[in-house]
């Protein structure tokens, strides 16, 4: 647990309180992850398909190095869940014409008609939680999630 002693101790940094924000994140991402994961499983997908159809379509030929960096994934899982994305035709891979070992990723039509689909279902519930927390919630939320992320992480936020 994290060290609760240390300092002042505001209310927020209690260890009910540390535990009840621990809480929340899992109940919230897996409701967050649940309507998706439905969708996925009717093409025998699962969340790494979706995260690399999310990332692939947010970065519009972006390399599998690139990809790799931002999964932080083995490159055998990544070529298990890509082969399976490219041979069902959600994605292309092409050869980067400056540097013929890269390999560019897009989505087909196919592909982006799948990440809208997902995304806008979750970009549906984070609206609705937005409105009915209000913009100053939203700010500090958004700084809360930035700093949980590892520091040098953050970059892939951009």
């Amino acid at each position: 647990m994290a060290d609760v002693k240390a300092g002042p101790n505001p209310l927020f940094l209690r260890e009910e309180e540390l535990r009840r924000a621990i809480e929340l994140l899992f109940f919230a991402y897996r409701d967050f992850t649940g309507e998706p994961d439905r969708i996925l499983a009717k093409y025998g997908f699962g969340r790494a398909h979706h995260r690399v159809i999310y990332f692939v379509g947010r970065n519009d030929g972006i390399s599998v190095s690139d990809l790799l960096r931002i999964l932080k994934i083995t490159k055998q899982s990544l070529s298990r869940v890509l082969g399976q994305l490219v041979a069902e035709g959600f994605i292309v891979q092409e050869q980067d014409d400056s540097d013929r070992r890269r390999r560019l990723l897009t989505l087909t039509d196919k592909g982006r008609m799948l990440e809208r689909s997902l995304t806008e279902r979750q970009a549906a519930r984070i609206a609705r939680a937005y409105r009915a927390a209000g913009p100053d919630a939203v700010a500090g939320f958004s700084k809360v999630l930035e700093e949980i992320i590892d520091e040098q992480n953050r970059r892939f936020l951009d």
